[in-house]
């Protein structure tokens, strides 16, 4: 019997785990190795208002700004006024974040008015938390199952219990918690690693947890597109420095768009790179660095280097042919500001979970953050002597939608291998949306889902959970007839302020016992 079960093994997942290695008995699992997960590959670095002219309202102010009225306002200013203690905590980890003239060096990156930006290997900022965390954890009496599948939150009466894991066995513990990331792998394009497919949230949903704003899902505007080359992030760290992003024909096109140019939010940024690649039918617009100081450029992105020299460019002299690639999922498993779920015993964090903190468009570089300061509250709410229930967040205005059972949908279909299932998602449910192509991609997911049989290994346990959770994101998508942030219809162009609101999605069955959306 564990006091915790924590599932995932990124920033959130190994930072839960230390900080509640003192309070009981504790159990890491993780699909992969301890070291695999989106965190490792992260490049721009963690965001905290530690300079002397910042603070934590100006941060979360950029964080509203860019969360397009979808931000939960408490959930934000948790996030940003935490930041910099969880930052001293890093510290204590012996993260090695660069300095200048011994002073913490500071990056600016799109829709941050103060450079505010904490980074460690010049762009490989995830590769060494991940290492001091996992460094961490080994000197701990955490115990740590690795490549090992979780199959199954167990309920019982209600109340999250345990896992049952790919051996079929069950491991009991007081709180479970979901910290297992994003779902970069539902996507043709993507900078997520194979690992990230979803698996928490739709054992979560199984288990009768909401899960809300999932048609939110952002595509980060410069991937490295390269024919025969693995999508390869270019961090907006790089734009952050002063690069350009120019068309087909060599001209600037950002300040057309928005007088930020290049360091506008987001979404703004991948919606014009793709309609520059439409204008132009071509598969990539291209970032400049050539007027920036090498020197500077080549300390400050050693990895984003040593990558475009081995796909053949130089990043000083070649223009770098970029575009969009899904990268991070704002929606997750709806929870408290503590990181409870509507299950009582199941707790979220990190990409996992929809705390509220980025609405419907994430500011850059809030990820890592997001992981270290709402797993350290879930452990705080955890160990309080009594439990307090705290309503989950966006509890306003809420569209309640209640999705028919999974085994419901039994009818015809041959289930398609990922790449079938990746490709859908990319067309029908990616950076453009419209009602044509998401209907016909829910139907096509429904029958694909009935038609799947019965899961034998990991492989086919992760392709079930994708094939859900690309039909419940385009479900979301279809309902949310507009758009805002990182959600885009062609056919409802504009935001609505009618949409203001959130789509919550439950399972029509089995969830007697969860707490009810108010």
């Amino acid at each position: 019997m564990y006091d915790y079960i924590i599932i995932g093994s990124g920033i959130a997942g190994l930072f839960t785990a230390l900080r509640a290695s003192p309070h009981g008995r504790v159990l890491l699992v993780t699909k992969s190795t301890l070291e695999e997960s989106n965190t490792r590959y992260a490049q721009g670095g963690i965001a905290a208002a530690v300079a002397s002219d910042d603070s934590p309202r100006l941060h979360g102010e950029d964080t509203i700004a860019a969360g397009a009225g979808l931000c939960d306002a408490g959930a934000v200013d948790v996030l940003t006024r935490d930041a910099p203690a969880r930052i001293q905590d890093l510290l204590g980890l012996d993260v090695p974040f660069d300095r200048q003239d011994g002073e913490l060096a500071l990056g600016l990156e799109g829709a941050h008015r103060a450079r505010r930006v904490l980074h460690a290997g010049g762009d490989a900022t995830g590769a060494h938390i991940e290492q001091s965390l996992c460094r961490a954890i080994r000197a701990t009496t955490v115990s740590v199952l690795e490549n090992c599948f979780v199959t199954e939150i167990v309920v019982e009466e209600g109340r999250a219990v345990g896992v049952r894991t790919l051996d079929s066995r069950i491991h009991r513990g007081r709180f479970v918690v979901l910290a297992s990331g994003g779902a970069g792998q539902l996507f043709a394009h993507t900078t997520n690693p194979e690992v990230a497919t979803g698996d928490g949230l739709a054992l979560a949903y199984r288990a009768g947890a909401q899960l809300t704003d999932l048609e939110f899902y952002q595509f980060h505007p410069t991937a490295l597109a390269v024919p025969d080359f693995p999508t390869f992030l270019i961090s907006e760290a790089v734009r952050g420095e002063g690069a350009y992003l120019r068309n087909a024909e060599g001209a600037r096109f950002m300040l057309d768009v928005d007088p930020r140019g290049e360091l506008a939010p987001r979404d703004v940024v991948a919606r014009a790179i793709m309609a520059e690649m439409r204008h132009a039918g071509a598969p990539q617009v291209f970032l400049d660095l050539s007027h920036l100081p090498e020197e500077r450029v080549r300390r400050r992105f050693p990895t984003i280097d040593a990558y475009c020299r081995k796909a053949g460019f130089d990043m000083m002299t070649d223009a770098l042919p970029v575009a969009p690639a899904a990268h991070y999922l704002m929606g997750g498993v709806r929870t408290s500001l503590w990181g409870e779920t509507s299950v009582p015993g199941l707790y979220a964090c990190g990409e996992a979970a929809a705390t509220g903190a980025h609405g419907a468009n994430r500011l850059a570089s809030n990820s890592l953050l997001e992981g270290l300061v709402f797993g350290a509250r879930v452990v705080a709410h955890t160990t309080l002597g009594a439990i307090r229930e705290e309503p989950l967040t966006n509890v306003e205005a809420l569209r309640i939608v209640e999705t028919e059972p999974e085994h419901s949908r039994g009818h015809g279909g041959t289930p398609p291998e990922r790449p079938a299932l990746q490709a859908l998602m990319w067309d029908r449910v990616g950076l453009m949306r419209d009602e044509a192509g998401l209907k016909a991609a829910h139907a096509m997911l429904g029958a694909w889902q009935g038609a799947l049989p019965e899961p034998r290994d990991a492989v086919d346990y992760e392709f079930r959970n994708m094939v859900l959770l690309g039909r419940l994101m385009t479900r979301a998508a279809l309902e949310r007839r507009e758009s805002r942030g990182a959600h885009s219809r062609s056919d409802f162009p504009n935001a609505r302020p009618e949409w203001q609101r959130h789509i919550v999605l439950s399972r029509a069955a089995a969830t007697t016992g969860a707490k009810e959306a108010t």
